[in-house]
């Protein structure tokens, strides 16, 4: 069930600590209710009018056993989960966009949301394995910025990269592979661009790298093969920003 969680969500999300709650809620996102200490109350005075509607105070025991958190924290909510973006509809739209395809952890799609929202990219586009940018890991690493970064879930990845392709946008297939394209030598004509990263253990499939228009590569130090998932969107961002 834990997997089906990360992948798929649910009708409501966890959202870990101050921060993230107040991102959350300047999101958009409605509260269910809201466990904290104190501090963690005046806390959310300071951002949460209507605060005393929702939230409840507790001592540090009861919040770790009703959480199940090895340090319960000064403040931890329950969101309702808001209505999927459409696939399409984003697709339509969007200018600088990431696509992950089997990434399965929560830390790395949390820390790619993040890294995108830093570089002011505006779509990240999942397959059904991939994790869930709303999951209690993702967010709490992604600071809450997942907020501000539409994603939306796919079904077939090969078949949408050609769609993408066919909208004009130029659609980036990250690999270690020695013949592809360094990174540095990228000079796209195009204003919209689709960055695709695979798994770390097997990389994107022949089909869809087949489906991209380029196959690029960061350039490493002999010996080492590939870089984490989530550094590499963070130098690809940084890159293709422009």
């Amino acid at each position: 069930m834990g997997v089906i969680q990360r992948r798929n969500g649910g009708p409501l999300f966890i959202a870990e600590g101050d921060l993230v709650t107040e991102r959350a809620l300047a999101a958009g996102c409605e509260p269910v209710a809201v466990l904290c200490s104190e501090k963690g109350a005046q806390r959310m005075a300071e951002f949460a009018p209507d605060y005393e509607r929702y939230c409840y105070t507790a001592s540090e025991d009861l919040r770790r056993n009703v959480t199940g958190l090895g340090v319960p924290l000064e403040v931890i909510s329950l969101f309702k989960r808001p209505a999927p973006t459409d696939a399409d509809a984003l697709l339509a739209r969007f200018t600088h966009g990431i696509y992950v395809d089997n990434v399965d952890n929560p830390v790395n799609v949390g820390s790619i949301a993040r890294n995108m929202a830093a570089m002011g990219w505006d779509a990240l586009f999942l397959d059904g394995n991939s994790a869930d940018p709303l999951a209690r890991r993702a967010l709490r690493v992604s600071m809450g910025n997942a907020f501000s970064v539409p994603h939306a879930r796919v079904a077939d990845t090969a078949a949408f990269i050609r769609n993408a392709v066919a909208y004009g946008i130029t659609t980036i297939a990250l690999t270690p592979s020695a013949d592809a394209t360094p990174l540095g030598k990228v000079a796209l004509t195009t204003a919209r661009r689709l960055v695709v990263l695979g798994s770390e253990r097997d990389g994107l499939s022949d089909e869809v790298m087949q489906a991209c228009t380029l196959r690029v590569r960061i350039e490493m130090q002999d010996g080492i093969d590939s870089l984490n998932v989530a550094a590499a969107s963070a130098i690809a961002c940084y890159t293709l920003r422009m």
